[in-house]
């Protein structure tokens, strides 16, 4: 099943150019905190999807709706770093992962919730900023059940669903500006999810998809999600033998060769298998009292 966020955090089925609205299965007393609607539907999915099946909410056009990340608000939002051998290395003095480590070596990193956004948003770069901004090209897991201690061999029964998901980062200059990976990382937009979440289900065997990112029509990412050094069932391994997973948390898988700089004005297209593909404006944001 596609299940998409839009407008004001409304819930929707999409079924091909179409998103049927599925809102009302989630109860009323979350139209005071909307962008928590998902997180609900993820922990009762269990006795929500047949009623999501059969809802008769509206019916729009998806030309006519605004897509937000088809989870607004997960708990925690985990990012595993260098997990493409042919990835390592390829911005060189920019790196702060050297010396040939890999995930397995690194283990994760995290991104501010509150950078995640959807279609709708676009990327807004730090206004007036010289920096380098650079896309990654992501697979993203949306947990389901969390926990402690999940072993690999029940990971993927623990994970809801999947998106597209593009990573961006602000490079540190050596020498001049070197700030922590978690800031560089976390501005608000720059965590894109969408255009939806498929569920697990529907995905089938995560090690057969591919990704590609362009910007402004040309190719510049693409992979096999089995190039992965650090798999999706190892990294919930890893996450949880560290923290507890929160249903509703996203893992962002890592990003293959081809990184490089967006600017306001670009156009920015990443597409998974059997996902979808989602569409994002860059532009620059509003002055900030702390310039970048």
């Amino acid at each position: 099943m596609r299940l998409a966020v839009f407008d004001d955090f409304r819930i929707g089925v999409v079924d091909g150019d179409s998103v049927r609205d599925v809102t009302s299965v989630v109860p009323t007393i979350f139209d005071e905190w909307p962008e928590q609607r998902m997180n609900w539907l993820i922990r009762n999915w269990a006795s929500a999807q047949s009623a999501v099946a059969i809802a008769e909410g509206g019916v729009r056009s998806l030309s006519d709706v605004a897509l937000r990340a088809p989870n607004p608000a997960p708990p925690q939002v985990f990012a595993i770093p260098a997990n493409y051998r042919a990835h390592l290395g390829e911005i060189g003095d920019r790196s702060i992962t050297t010396g040939g480590r890999t995930a397995r070596d690194v283990g994760f990193f995290l991104k501010a919730a509150g950078s995640v956004s959807g279609p709708a948003d676009g990327i807004e770069l730090p206004a007036g900023s010289t920096r380098r901004f650079d896309h990654e090209c992501e697979l993203a897991v949306v947990m389901a059940s969390g926990g402690r201690n999940i072993p690999r061999a029940e990971a993927m029964s623990h994970v809801f669903g999947y998106s597209a998901l593009v990573d961006l980062t602000m490079r540190i200059d050596p020498g001049e500006h070197e700030e922590d990976r978690s800031l560089r990382k976390s501005f608000s937009t720059f965590t894109p999810v969408g255009p939806w979440l498929m569920t697990a289900d529907e995905v089938g065997e995560v090690d057969t998809l591919r990704s590609s990112l362009s910007v402004n029509g040309e190719v510049r990412q693409g992979a096999q999600m089995s190039d992965m050094i650090v798999g999706i069932a190892e990294a919930v391994e890893l996450i949880s033998s560290v923290v507890e997973i929160k249903p509703g948390d996203l893992i962002a898988s890592g990003t293959p060769k081809g990184v490089g700089p967006v600017r306001p004005g670009d156009e920015v297209v990443i597409e998974i298998d059997r996902i979808g593909a989602m569409r994002l404006a860059v532009s620059e944001g509003a002055p900030a009292p702390r310039p970048f």
